[in-house]
């Protein structure tokens, strides 16, 4: 939630943004036209001094708060929106959610979420998780797309709840990241927290929550690798952060380094290559392309698998030429 005196530093990735651009990478899931609306209404400075959306920003510039904009709306509002419902009994929904569409509502984004498409079409979905995430078992980002289990009554939330917890309940990803993993596989256990000068990101810190995330190379091409991700914990960001900690930025992830800065990681030789690909993606190549769960009522093993959408599957396209192959 925004706070007044929050700050956000224009780094290098940002530099020559819009402040209004700038502003959408930051607030996840609101809206350009909201953003629009705060800046007209001043709730945000630039450098002290009101803040127009059109200008254009430097590295170290601030965007300051300075005044909260409208509180959260407390209710969920049912609407009719298109969902690809992959599987659904009286007890549980699985659902491939689309890119750009945001979870539950949030700091201005009352309505469009996929929290209120499922109120929609499911009604009465269990609330034991807060009046605005009704069935909601965990999370996606705005612009990561893929599949999550909807809990459809009390006991169906908290059976499943309880295997997130015991990290019973797979979540497998495919990601596209910019440089060539030469492991074939490993870990990353960095703890995180949020950043120390934008409160709206996470970053690997000392003092932060315990975060495991482990990975496989799908493919490998010399200046970009597809993974497979497995979350152990379910921290916010986590994927995101991780890999580009690491030095292995999701492709198309403006906030951790995955368009500008990324595009500095690879080599002079495969720069223009790496642009042609990066532009075919929206927003980051991340996809939950695998779930699995114990359905709380009938006990089975419930395994659901979803192909990335056509933006991530034309940029992996696009690296196919570069393909190396192993042995050769």
């Amino acid at each position: 939630m925004l706070e007044a005196g929050a700050v956000f530093l224009c780094d290098g990735e940002s530099a020559g943004s819009r402040l209004d651009v700038f502003l959408g990478h930051r607030l996840e899931g609101v809206s350009r036209s909201r953003i629009h609306a705060w800046l007209e209404g001043g709730c945000f400075s630039l450098n002290g001094l009101a803040a127009k959306k059109n200008a254009v920003l430097k590295t170290g510039d601030a965007v300051s708060v300075s005044r909260v904009p409208e509180p959260v709306v407390q209710h969920l509002v049912p609407e009719d929106l298109p969902l690809e419902v992959i599987y659904e009994d009286e007890d549980v929904a699985v659902i491939n959610k689309a890119r750009g569409m945001v979870t539950h509502p949030g700091h201005g984004v009352p309505t469009g979420t996929l929290a209120n498409a499922l109120a929609y079409r499911y009604r009465d979905l269990p609330v034991s998780g807060g009046p605005l995430r009704a069935g909601l078992v965990h999370r996606l980002d705005r612009d990561t797309t893929g599949l999550l289990v909807i809990a459809r009554n009390e006991a169906s939330q908290f059976g499943l709840s309880s295997q997130l917890q015991d990290r019973s309940l797979g979540r497998n990803y495919r990601a596209l990241v910019f440089r060539c993993v030469r492991e074939p596989e490993g870990r990353y256990s960095w703890p995180l927290g949020r950043h120390a000068r934008d409160p709206l990101r996470r970053s690997v810190r000392d003092d932060g929550k315990p975060a495991e995330t482990l990975f496989k190379v799908r493919q490998r091409f010399p200046f970009a690798s597809e993974l497979e991700l497995k979350l152990m914990t379910g921290r916010t960001h986590q994927i995101r952060v991780h890999l580009s900690h690491a030095g292995y930025p999701v492709m198309g992830d403006a906030l951790y380094g995955g368009t500008k800065a990324g595009l500095e990681k690879v080599e002079p030789l495969y720069r223009a290559q790496a642009a042609a690909v990066l532009k075919r993606l929206p927003g980051q190549a991340l996809h939950a392309w695998r779930l699995h769960f114990i359905h709380p009522r009938t006990k089975r093993d419930m395994t659901f698998e979803a192909d990335p959408p056509a933006d991530f599957m034309a940029a992996l396209d696009a690296l196919r030429p570069y393909l190396i192959v192993e042995g050769e």
